[in-house]
């Protein structure tokens, strides 16, 4: 069954077109349609890992290197657009939706070196490997990125865990043939995924906002943190748009007190991790 997905089948310029608008299609549902929002299935139309599936399968059913370049880069120049265009009706951006697109039109375009240097994966030797490792160790790190999220926000994000270490498994199967090549491939990536985890901070929040009710402060206005935590608040600007700056690496909440003349305004400030894994703060009045 893997010999036959990777290597076996027949990659006709009519299944690529065809695969290209059916993964479009679907995508765009997983977009529109509320009930997959801060799924694992919204994530196809906004991360990686889906279209690494595609792509691989696409260059492994090739002849030439040419040929696997050529297929992936049209796969994606259909694909990718026309998950926009069938977002626009029902997208409040309308046509707007497209300034997204910038991203993802500058991978259409990697697609081309990718794809012809992926093509020799086909070898199914040490090159395979070489090749393969980023594409492993990409999905290692998401899989444990997705899977510890999960564990906080059970079942959220499970899937996507799933489908990163099954891609693994797959790959290392179908394109490593010696116990030596398979021992690489999923040691690289456990490892790195380990490294990176420990290296990369949890939380990276450093922004400005709003306080409630758009209070106005004068220049003389000043800050004091009444909580000993890691958030750190300061003033950012002062006058008709005043706005204070949110800094910290770590999940949590802290109250402060700003002194402006003759009043104090007293708030608490939350930063926490939403249920589609990224980090909001929320001030509020005390």
């Amino acid at each position: 069954m893997i010999e036959k997905i990777y290597g076996k089948m027949k990659m006709t310029w009519q299944f690529v077109i065809i695969l290209a608008v059916t993964t479009a299609l679907l995508t765009a549902l997983f977009l529109i349609i509320p009930v997959f929002k801060n799924t694992s299935f919204e994530r196809m139309g906004v991360y990686l890992e889906a279209w690494f599936l595609f792509a691989i399968i696409i260059m492994s059913n090739c002849k030439t290197p040419v040929e696997s370049a050529m297929k992936t880069f049209v796969f994606f120049l259909i694909s990718q657009p026309l998950i926009y265009i069938l977002q626009v009706p029902f997208n409040p951006l309308g046509f707007g939706i497209f300034m997204y697109y910038k991203t993802w039109f500058i991978y259409t375009l990697l697609t081309i070196p990718m794809a012809y240097i992926g093509w020799y994966i086909t070898k199914k030797n040490w090159l395979s490997v070489l090749i393969l490792l980023p594409v492993l160790t990409f999905m290692g790190m998401t899989a444990l990125e997705s899977g510890t999220f999960c564990l906080r926000h059970f079942p959220h994000l499970l899937l996507t865990t799933l489908f990163c270490i099954a891609q693994i498994v797959l790959y290392v199967l179908a394109f490593m043939p010696e116990s030596k090549q398979k021992i690489v491939g999923i040691m690289v990536p456990v490892v790195v995924a380990i490294v990176m985890n420990f290296m990369t901070p949890k939380v990276d929040v450093n922004g400005a906002v709003f306080l409630p009710n758009d209070l106005a402060l004068s220049e003389e206005a000043t800050l004091i943190m009444e909580t000993d935590t890691s958030i750190q608040v300061s003033i950012e600007r002062t006058g008709s748009d005043s706005m204070i700056r949110i800094q910290t690496k770590e999940y949590g909440t802290a109250d402060f007190v700003i002194h402006d003349g003759d009043q104090d305004y007293r708030y608490t400030v939350e930063v926490y991790e939403d249920d589609a894994g990224h980090s909001q703060t929320r001030v509020s009045e005390r």
